[in-house]
């Protein structure tokens, strides 16, 4: 199905699934949230070289069976799917020639880095989801007022089925799960 761009903006009466987005010809980066597809908004140079150092310290200190990936599709069911900055999965039993999307009950690990144009949906929506669906870690992490990453790491209380937090990392992140890693945050945005 080929739709003209705008046809995105009018979703089926029970909301648009991944199937019917994906083949969407559509000239932008997005998301989907009950049905509804989000544009994701450009992000600045801070965003990105953050997301980027955290993905390769996280791939550096990586330990199987553990994989870990930049911006790649979690399909949390099928009219929710999003794309953390960086996730950490476990890949037993994963085809890599097949696999488009993550599947939730593999995902260890969803990091979000917070912009301007994400702030309500990396603070509230998307860790929501994340812990509906069982994801048992999460690093939201914020622009410090010394332009220094704050990594504010939260784990899934199995009970209650919500985030708690942890930790709110400043100047170096040391953390055990989701496998031992130290993080020096100066050194991530190279001041």
């Amino acid at each position: 199905m080929t739709a003209m761009p705008i046809d995105w903006m009018y979703p089926p009466s029970q909301g648009w699934t991944y199937e019917q987005v994906r083949e969407l010809d559509l000239p932008f980066d997005w998301e989907l949230v009950d049905g509804a597809v989000v544009v994701r908004g450009m992000t600045k140079w801070w965003h990105d070289q953050v997301r980027d150092q955290l993905l390769a310290k996280l791939l550096a200190a990586r330990i199987a069976p553990y994989v870990v990936n930049v911006e790649r599709c979690v399909l949390l069911d099928e009219h929710n799917v999003t794309k953390p900055d960086v996730v950490v999965f476990d890949k037993t039993g994963l085809d890599f020639f097949e696999l488009e999307c993550t599947p939730p009950a593999s995902v260890v690990l969803a990091v979000e880095v917070v912009s301007p144009g994400s702030r309500v949906a990396d603070r509230f929506s998307k860790p929501g989801l994340y812990a509906e669906k069982g994801i048992p870690h999460y690093w939201r992490v914020e622009r410090g007022i010394d332009n220094l990453p704050i990594v504010h790491e939260f784990h899934r209380d199995e009970e209650k089925g919500v985030y708690l937090p942890v930790a709110q990392h400043e100047g170096v992140l040391r953390t055990a799960v989701p496998y031992p890693v130290e993080i020096d945050l100066a050194a991530v945005v190279e001041l």
